[in-house]
């Protein structure tokens, strides 16, 4: 795999400080946050009662204190919700959005950076990767390192790899209507450490095997253009509606129209054939095709 490299740093980037800063943020997230080092950053989940989504993110431990980062549409969101269970617990959020600059090497080699950059391990899109943190006032500097070692890719790209890779993203197949295992984020949860909010419902779920739901890969069987926001049916006439896209593409490395989206349970086996319509254009289907992810 070649060496490439995004440029995450419109992600909202907070701070967690306080001698309970840890106890603090293993009752509010899925993952064990013991988990996280100076040197690895860790995905998890911020979960309702219900056992929805509040927001994904990644963190990492950094001296005395956590840094976290998340998709930036969740900037006034995820503070808030995490502002509302500090309670009795010795633990301070700052926003530090505007401080720092966020680079993603995807590859296994470590970047050769000088030290002043600081570079954690981080798996962001299905493969071992790398971040790399920097001061705003340092950030060209790093991206012009950066390019002298990878090839950049820009938001586009980034996000037909997202694809392609099937991860999900906030605002697309990550909503509060959402439960992680439902867009294949068993990653986020570690089913061992102590309570959080919502571990109820994932550990009903995890115990019952079964989900409502199910993020799948589909591919168009003609090439025909897929586009989030249709709607999957299974049958012709009077069928039935069984789940929606949510996000799609074409891939060029796979010469295929690619999409990703939800399906209801007893519908979403690989192979399965659906419609796929527009809300606008109920006469114009496209025949679709469940694939596994990542693509291949």
């Amino acid at each position: 795999m070649n060496t490439v490299f995004f440029d995450l740093s419109s992600r909202v980037k907070l701070r967690v400080t306080g001698t309970d800063r840890e106890r603090f943020l293993n009752g509010q997230l899925s993952n064990d946050v013991r988990k996280a080092t100076e040197e690895r950053a860790i995905e998890s989940c911020i979960l309702s009662a219900k056992g929805k989504l509040n927001g994904s993110l990644f963190v990492a431990a950094e001296g005395e204190s956590y840094i976290l980062d998340a998709d930036p549409e969740l900037r006034e969101s995820i503070q808030s919700r995490l502002d509302r269970y500090i309670i009795a617990d010795d633990a301070r959020l700052t926003d530090e959005t505007a401080r720092w600059s966020i680079f993603h090497v995807w590859g296994t080699a470590v970047p050769a950076l000088p030290k002043k950059f600081k570079v954690r391990s981080a798996i962001r899109f299905a493969e071992p990767g790398y971040d790399v943190w920097a001061d705003v006032t340092e950030r060209e500097e790093l991206l012009c390192q950066l390019s002298q070692q990878s090839t950049f890719y820009d938001a586009d790209r980034a996000e037909l790899l997202r694809i392609e890779r099937g991860i999900p993203r906030w605002g697309r197949e990550l909503t509060d209507e959402i439960i992680p295992i439902e867009a294949n984020l068993e990653r986020t949860i570690d089913y061992e450490k102590g309570c959080y909010i919502g571990q109820e419902v994932i550990s009903r779920m995890k115990m019952s095997g079964q989900t409502n739901k199910r993020l799948c890969g589909l591919v168009s069987l003609d090439d025909s253009p897929i586009a989030p926001g249709m709607r999957l049916f299974l049958g012709g006439e009077g069928a039935k509606e069984v789940g929606w896209v949510t996000s799609a593409a074409w891939s060029e490395r796979l010469g295929r129209q690619i999409a990703l989206g939800f399906i209801k349970r007893g519908f979403n086996q690989v192979a399965t054939q659906l419609n796929a319509v527009a809300p606008e254009n109920p006469a114009g289907g496209r025949r679709v095709k469940i694939v596994d992810l990542p693509f291949n």
